[in-house]
């Protein structure tokens, strides 16, 4: 399979049977969807069997150091959140790659080929800056989230009902009778010259008898007295009758035009 192959880790130079063997150990450790990229190996002045290597995945760093003659194996491994940062000095022979971590102390392995040094930085200087951008996003988008309810949706003001007292109508029925009361007063008829001319005492004459009136000035003047009140009674009939709303004002004035034309 793909995985298994090493072909495309000794292009730059790497020890076919070292990188086999780490190769294998760290395939057992790869989690679902990891997988390896690239292993650097240690390659000291004197001949080194098993040289100390630096792989990397999609997910970690891997630090690894044999010992005990190739019998036990230390790794040092690192998920991306946990690196700091990455640094690398070429030497006269070879490179120094340093791992700096957010906790712990830095590790270094030197020796490094500077061509596979190179690689290392640009490989790991890559992964973290993909994380930080993927860091970064979540917060632009928490921000924009936030500020859209204070620009394009305000919260509209809460009012405050509060409860009018319920102030009791005064009856709408007796407010006409009482207004029709006090018209009928200042509408009272006049006395007529009949109840005038029957309150006089009458006058002694020479004769010794009152003064009668002559039949034609008495009719006469009855006459006008039973017009004037039967004019004033229509007038206040049709008065009461506008005052109960009973007829339009229009109605009023021309049916009052028309009795006052009778004068």
């Amino acid at each position: 399979m793909e995985n298994y192959q090493i072909d495309k880790y000794i292009q730059d130079g790497q020890d076919p049977k070292v990188v086999e063997k780490i190769h294998g150990k760290i395939l057992d450790m790869l989690t679902p969807g990891e997988s390896i990229n690239y292993i650097a190996l240690q390659k000291k002045p004197a001949v080194t069997l098993l040289p100390d290597s630096i792989t990397v995945s999609n997910k970690r760093l891997f630090l690894c150091e044999f010992t005990k003659l190739g019998l036990a194996t230390n790794f040092e491994i690192f998920a991306w959140q946990e690196v700091k940062d990455i640094a690398f000095k070429e030497e006269i022979f070879g490179s120094k790659v340093t791992v700096i971590p957010f906790t712990g102390e830095n590790l270094t392995i030197d020796y490094i080929p500077k061509t596979q040094a190179r690689k290392l930085y640009q490989l790991i200087k890559a992964a973290l800056d993909n994380l930080q951008n993927q860091k970064q996003e979540p917060k632009e988008s928490k921000i924009i989230i936030e500020n859209k309810p204070v620009y394009t949706n305000p919260t509209p003001p809460v009012k405050v009902e509060v409860d009018k007292p319920v102030i009791p109508a005064a009856p709408i029925e007796e407010k006409p009778i009482i207004l029709e009361e006090k018209r009928e007063e200042r509408i009272a008829p006049a006395p007529s010259l009949n109840d005038t001319f029957q309150k006089q005492e009458p006058r002694p004459t020479s004769f010794g008898t009152s003064s009668s009136i002559p039949s034609s000035f008495s009719n006469q003047v009855e006459k006008p007295t039973e017009e004037e009140d039967e004019i004033t009674l229509k007038l206040k009939k049709l008065k009461t009758l506008y005052d109960k709303q009973l007829i339009t004002q229009a109605e009023y004035e021309t049916k009052k035009a028309e009795i006052l034309s009778k004068l």
